[in-house]
């Protein structure tokens, strides 16, 4: 029986024009699917002209501007919803979904499709449940002691995984595909008796711990910021009073 890192996968990434999932929008988007490992990428593209500023740090990062969205982006409506049904169509094919720090990037597609759709992920999702599987939290759990950063450029140098155009949404979901199946064949002892479904579930559960650590790191050193343990998805913040 094929072990999941080494049958098909897709992967799904962005760009933003920020950090904060619940006003920041989606200026690129990329979801690539991989039959075999070595096997052909199949990319698909969309490039978003968000109907608001583009700030000089968000171009600085990934190379777009506001002038070249007007030009060549097209209007966040029909995107989102493409990119509602391509997730969907995938899940119902039970591929397994590659996500680098998935909370940030399905958390900001869902936001859009709310803010554009009248939607959400979820409703495109139907019955049909998620199958992510997360770079960084693998690594994370998988090698908790190894010291440094674990950024996509971090953990493609650590998994000897070229990243030829690092920020550029089809790139970086490649990258973070070939990284997902190098960490499988280097854990295969730990993890090849796993599904893609089970390991979901279980990523979770990690992600939860790991949220809870950041967070105890974060209290101990008077840092304020507050470590969301949700995962692949953060829950949709309540309506103000």
């Amino acid at each position: 029986m094929t072990c999941w890192y080494e049958g098909p996968l897709a992967a799904f990434d962005t760009e933003t024009t920020g950090v904060d999932v619940e006003n920041d929008r989606i200026v690129s988007a990329a979801i690539v699917v991989q039959d075999t490992p070595g096997g052909r990428a199949r990319a698909t593209r969309w490039l978003v002209d968000p109907g608001v500023p583009i700030p000089e740090e968000a171009t600085g990062i990934h190379g777009l501007t506001e002038d070249h969205l007007h030009r060549n982006g097209r209007w966040p409506a029909p995107v989102m919803e493409e990119l509602g049904r391509e997730l969907a169509d995938l899940t119902a094919a039970g591929r397994p979904l590659v996500v680098m720090n998935a909370p940030f990037d399905l958390t900001l597609l869902d936001r859009e499709l709310r803010r554009h759709r009248a939607s959400s992920l979820s409703h495109y999702l139907g019955s049909r449940p998620l199958c992510v599987l997360d770079p960084r939290v693998l690594d994370k759990h998988l090698d908790r002691y190894r010291k440094g950063r674990r950024t996509l450029t971090d953990l493609c140098a650590q998994y000897e995984v070229e990243l030829a155009d690092a920020h550029d949404a089809a790139a970086d979901a490649l990258a973070s595909l070939e990284v997902v199946r190098a960490v499988g064949r280097r854990f295969a002892a730990r993890l090849e008796r796993l599904s893609a479904a089970e390991l979901h579930a279980l990523q979770a559960v990690w992600h939860a711990a790991q949220a809870r650590g950041l967070q105890a790191w974060f209290t101990r050193n008077g840092t304020p910021e507050a470590v969301d343990p949700a995962w692949p998805l953060r829950p949709e913040l309540p309506a103000a009073a």
